[in-house]
């Protein structure tokens, strides 16, 4: 089965963060730490994975991603912080 992943970045802790949702996640956020991905995460330098989750659902994972992306800064920080308290990089936990 499928797996999709929401995830966020952020700069540093309690930095600049990006929520987005990916079928792969080693590959997406490779991607977003080597500057391959355009766009805001290059601009800004977003490029520890601090926080994802997986859904067997396409159709759930894009809307949680659209339901994150809309809470206030505190709630995404409480969502991060619930398992990840130092924001820590989790991207090597996953190689």
């Amino acid at each position: 089965m499928k797996q999709y992943y929401v995830y966020i970045l952020a700069s540093k802790k309690n930095g600049v963060l990006y929520i987005g949702v990916t079928s792969d996640l080693v590959k997406r956020v490779y991607e977003h730490k080597n500057n391959l991905v355009e766009g805001f995460t290059k601009k800004y330098h977003v490029h520890k994975l601090v926080y994802y989750e997986e859904n067997n659902d396409v159709y759930a994972a894009i809307t949680r991603e659209k339901q994150i992306k809309k809470w206030n800064r505190a709630w995404k920080v409480q969502l991060i912080e619930k398992n990840n308290s130092d924001w820590g990089d989790l991207y090597y936990n996953l190689l």
